[in-house]
Protein backbone atom coordinates (compact mmCIF):
# COMPACT_ATOMS: atom_id res chain seq x y z
CA UNK A 1 0.00 0.00 0.00
CA UNK A 2 2.76 2.56 0.30
CA UNK A 3 3.30 2.81 -3.39
CA UNK A 4 -0.61 4.17 -3.56
CA UNK A 5 -0.53 6.24 -0.17
CA UNK A 6 1.03 9.70 -0.19
CA UNK A 7 1.33 11.60 2.98
CA UNK A 8 1.09 15.29 2.35
CA UNK A 9 1.62 17.74 5.74
CA UNK A 10 -0.91 20.37 5.86
CA UNK A 11 0.76 22.92 7.85
CA UNK A 12 3.23 22.87 10.51
CA UNK A 13 0.93 23.83 13.15
CA UNK A 14 -0.09 20.64 15.57
CA UNK A 15 -3.63 20.30 16.56
CA UNK A 16 -3.58 18.42 20.41
CA UNK A 17 0.14 18.09 19.64
CA UNK A 18 -1.22 16.02 16.06
CA UNK A 19 0.64 17.28 12.80
CA UNK A 20 -2.18 18.01 10.47
CA UNK A 21 -2.24 15.66 7.35
CA UNK A 22 -3.90 14.75 4.21
CA UNK A 23 -3.41 12.14 2.24
CA UNK A 24 -3.20 11.57 -2.04
CA UNK A 25 -4.37 7.98 -2.59
CA UNK A 26 -4.01 6.73 -5.97
CA UNK A 27 -2.85 10.43 -7.44
CA UNK A 28 -6.16 11.42 -5.97
CA UNK A 29 -5.53 14.14 -3.13
CA UNK A 30 -7.40 15.74 -0.05
CA UNK A 31 -8.50 12.26 1.36
CA UNK A 32 -7.93 11.64 5.42
CA UNK A 33 -6.21 8.90 6.85
CA UNK A 34 -9.38 6.36 7.19
CA UNK A 35 -10.59 6.91 3.34
CA UNK A 36 -6.77 6.45 2.19
CA UNK A 37 -6.26 2.86 3.98
CA UNK A 38 -9.55 1.83 3.04
CA UNK A 39 -9.07 2.48 -0.62
CA UNK A 40 -5.63 1.12 -0.71
CA UNK A 41 -6.92 -1.86 1.44
CA UNK A 42 -9.70 -2.54 -1.38
CA UNK A 43 -7.80 -1.95 -4.21
CA UNK A 44 -5.16 -4.11 -2.95
CA UNK A 45 -7.94 -6.93 -2.41
CA UNK A 46 -9.05 -6.78 -6.02
CA UNK A 47 -5.65 -6.66 -7.78
CA UNK A 48 -5.28 -10.42 -5.18
CA UNK A 49 -8.58 -11.03 -6.38
CA UNK A 50 -7.53 -10.85 -10.29
CA UNK A 51 -4.36 -12.92 -9.72
CA UNK A 52 -6.15 -15.65 -7.75
CA UNK A 53 -8.36 -15.70 -10.64
CA UNK A 54 -5.85 -16.61 -13.18
CA UNK A 55 -4.17 -18.88 -10.67
CA UNK A 56 -8.04 -20.72 -10.20
CA UNK A 57 -7.98 -20.98 -13.86
CA UNK A 58 -4.65 -22.94 -14.07
CA UNK A 59 -5.27 -24.98 -11.23
CA UNK A 60 -8.54 -26.22 -13.24
CA UNK A 61 -6.88 -26.60 -16.40
CA UNK A 62 -4.45 -28.99 -14.25
CA UNK A 63 -7.41 -31.11 -13.10
CA UNK A 64 -8.57 -31.70 -16.00
CA UNK A 65 -4.97 -32.61 -17.87
CA UNK A 66 -4.61 -35.47 -14.66
CA UNK A 67 -8.49 -36.44 -14.99
CA UNK A 68 -7.59 -37.06 -18.68
CA UNK A 69 -4.66 -38.68 -17.84
CA UNK A 70 -5.99 -40.95 -15.25
CA UNK A 71 -8.43 -41.95 -18.07
CA UNK A 72 -5.94 -42.46 -20.35
CA UNK A 73 -4.08 -44.73 -18.18
CA UNK A 74 -7.21 -46.70 -17.27
CA UNK A 75 -7.97 -47.55 -20.39
CA UNK A 76 -3.94 -48.40 -21.66
CA UNK A 77 -4.17 -50.68 -18.16
CA UNK A 78 -7.55 -52.20 -19.56
CA UNK A 79 -5.61 -52.91 -23.05
CA UNK A 80 -2.29 -54.78 -20.82
CA UNK A 81 -4.56 -57.02 -18.94
CA UNK A 82 -6.13 -58.22 -22.24
CA UNK A 83 -2.92 -58.81 -23.82
CA UNK A 84 -2.30 -62.74 -24.70
CA UNK A 85 0.66 -64.55 -23.29
CA UNK A 86 2.22 -67.40 -25.85
CA UNK A 87 4.96 -69.55 -24.35
CA UNK A 88 6.20 -66.87 -21.60
CA UNK A 89 6.07 -64.53 -24.33
CA UNK A 90 3.56 -62.13 -25.41
CA UNK A 91 4.37 -61.40 -28.98
CA UNK A 92 0.86 -60.17 -29.98
CA UNK A 93 -0.80 -56.88 -30.00
CA UNK A 94 -3.97 -55.87 -28.11
CA UNK A 95 -6.78 -53.71 -29.47
CA UNK A 96 -6.99 -50.48 -27.24
CA UNK A 97 -10.45 -49.37 -26.18
CA UNK A 98 -11.63 -45.68 -27.67
CA UNK A 99 -8.00 -45.81 -29.16
CA UNK A 100 -8.38 -42.53 -31.18
CA UNK A 101 -9.89 -40.70 -27.97
CA UNK A 102 -6.94 -42.06 -26.39
CA UNK A 103 -4.08 -41.26 -28.71
CA UNK A 104 -5.53 -37.43 -29.74
CA UNK A 105 -5.74 -37.24 -25.77
CA UNK A 106 -2.16 -38.20 -25.64
CA UNK A 107 -1.15 -35.94 -28.44
CA UNK A 108 -3.15 -33.10 -26.96
CA UNK A 109 -0.81 -33.26 -23.58
CA UNK A 110 2.68 -34.10 -25.98
CA UNK A 111 2.85 -37.95 -25.72
CA UNK A 112 3.44 -39.75 -28.31
CA UNK A 113 3.85 -43.35 -28.70
CA UNK A 114 3.87 -46.30 -31.68
CA UNK A 115 0.28 -47.50 -32.87
CA UNK A 116 -0.60 -49.94 -35.09
CA UNK A 117 -3.94 -48.81 -36.30
CA UNK A 118 -5.71 -49.08 -32.61
CA UNK A 119 -3.73 -51.67 -31.63
CA UNK A 120 -0.52 -51.71 -29.54
CA UNK A 121 2.44 -54.39 -28.89
CA UNK A 122 3.35 -55.12 -24.92
CA UNK A 123 6.04 -53.20 -25.28
CA UNK A 124 4.56 -50.07 -26.64
CA UNK A 125 1.96 -50.13 -24.10
CA UNK A 126 4.34 -50.62 -21.25
CA UNK A 127 6.14 -47.41 -23.05
CA UNK A 128 3.01 -45.98 -22.98
CA UNK A 129 1.79 -46.58 -19.38
CA UNK A 130 5.46 -45.23 -17.78
CA UNK A 131 5.14 -41.67 -20.01
CA UNK A 132 1.14 -41.47 -18.84
CA UNK A 133 2.21 -42.28 -14.89
CA UNK A 134 5.02 -39.64 -15.20
CA UNK A 135 2.87 -37.02 -16.61
CA UNK A 136 0.32 -37.34 -13.99
CA UNK A 137 2.62 -37.28 -11.35
CA UNK A 138 4.11 -34.42 -12.08
CA UNK A 139 0.66 -32.42 -13.05
CA UNK A 140 -0.04 -33.63 -9.49
CA UNK A 141 2.89 -32.31 -7.86
CA UNK A 142 2.20 -29.18 -9.68
CA UNK A 143 -1.24 -29.18 -9.00
CA UNK A 144 -0.50 -29.26 -5.51
CA UNK A 145 1.37 -26.16 -5.49
CA UNK A 146 -0.83 -24.13 -7.50
CA UNK A 147 -3.10 -25.23 -5.39
CA UNK A 148 -1.27 -23.82 -2.12
CA UNK A 149 -0.61 -20.86 -3.97
CA UNK A 150 -4.48 -20.26 -4.83
CA UNK A 151 -5.09 -20.71 -1.31
CA UNK A 152 -2.21 -17.97 -0.20
CA UNK A 153 -3.58 -15.87 -2.59
CA UNK A 154 -7.50 -16.17 -1.28
CA UNK A 155 -6.30 -15.94 2.43
CA UNK A 156 -4.11 -12.23 1.34
CA UNK A 157 -7.39 -10.88 -0.68
CA UNK A 158 -9.43 -12.10 2.67
CA UNK A 159 -6.74 -10.07 4.63
CA UNK A 160 -7.08 -7.77 2.57
CA UNK A 161 -10.93 -7.11 2.58
CA UNK A 162 -11.03 -7.38 6.51
CA UNK A 163 -8.26 -4.63 6.73
CA UNK A 164 -10.90 -2.33 5.16
CA UNK A 165 -13.44 -3.28 7.02
CA UNK A 166 -11.91 -2.95 10.22
CA UNK A 167 -10.57 0.58 8.95
CA UNK A 168 -14.19 1.66 7.90
CA UNK A 169 -15.55 -0.03 10.98
CA UNK A 170 -13.22 2.19 13.45
CA UNK A 171 -13.69 5.22 11.45
CA UNK A 172 -17.57 5.19 12.18
CA UNK A 173 -17.10 4.08 15.92
CA UNK A 174 -14.69 7.46 16.12
CA UNK A 175 -17.29 9.53 14.49
CA UNK A 176 -20.35 8.47 16.19
CA UNK A 177 -17.93 8.36 19.80
CA UNK A 178 -17.07 12.31 18.53
CA UNK A 179 -20.83 13.13 17.86
CA UNK A 180 -21.94 11.95 21.01
CA UNK A 181 -19.44 13.95 22.88
CA UNK A 182 -20.33 17.15 21.17
CA UNK A 183 -24.05 16.66 22.81
CA UNK A 184 -22.82 17.09 26.58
Amino acid sequence: MGDLIRADVISDNTVYGVRQMQYTVDGVSGKDFADAVTIAAFRQSTAIEATAGSYSEVVRARQKKVSDLGDVLAYIAEATAKLPVKNGKSTDKVTVNNASWVRNTCSSYGITFSWDGDKMSRADIQKAQTEVQYQMDREDNNLQQDIVSLQSYISKRDNAFSTAARVVRKSLNASESTIGNIGR
